[in-house]
């Protein structure tokens, strides 16, 4: 196969791919009642809380999709929600002991990912590859336009 079919097959399987193996590798007996998206969203919250408005510009979701989402992650026992004393209107998210294991859990799988990949590379290889993927994801950025 030339390098152009190469490249091209491993991008329209890679995604799939990888939301399967990710759901099977965090989604354990420990955290059966969440899903990848709920386990990204904790990703976006981090451990440091967020404001709704930030996390949902960062998922690039509706403010209703979060909240919908974030009903169920509270309801959960992986995050609460803390109105601002200064703006009643801003909301900010902090992820409960249990959120924070579920980030830390799902941190390890991605580490791990990017490990297989650093461990296949030299040195001089490893900045083109992430100069590649640059490139990659700012052709995905102008889709959202």
């Amino acid at each position: 196969m030339k390098s152009r079919e190469v490249i091209n097959d491993v991008l329209v399987h890679l995604f799939n791919e990888i939301m399967e193996l990710e759901e099977q590798a965090i989604i354990t007996e420990e955290y059966k009642d969440i899903s990848n998206n709920d386990m990204h969203i904790m990703e976006a919250v981090g451990l440091g809380g967020n404001k709704m408005s930030d996390i949902a510009a960062k998922l690039n979701i509706t403010l209703g999709s979060l909240t919908t989402s974030m009903n169920s992650l509270v309801k959960k026992g992986y995050a609460e929600r803390e109105r601002s004393e200064q703006d009643r209107r801003v909301v900010f998210i902090h992820l409960t002991e249990k959120g924070r294991r579920a980030y830390h859990h799902h941190a390890e799988f991605h580490r791990k990912m990017v490990d297989a990949v650093m461990d296949t590379l030299d040195e001089t290889e490893i900045p083109v590859l992430g100069k590649a993927l640059e490139g990659l994801a700012g052709f995905f950025r102008q889709y959202r336009s």
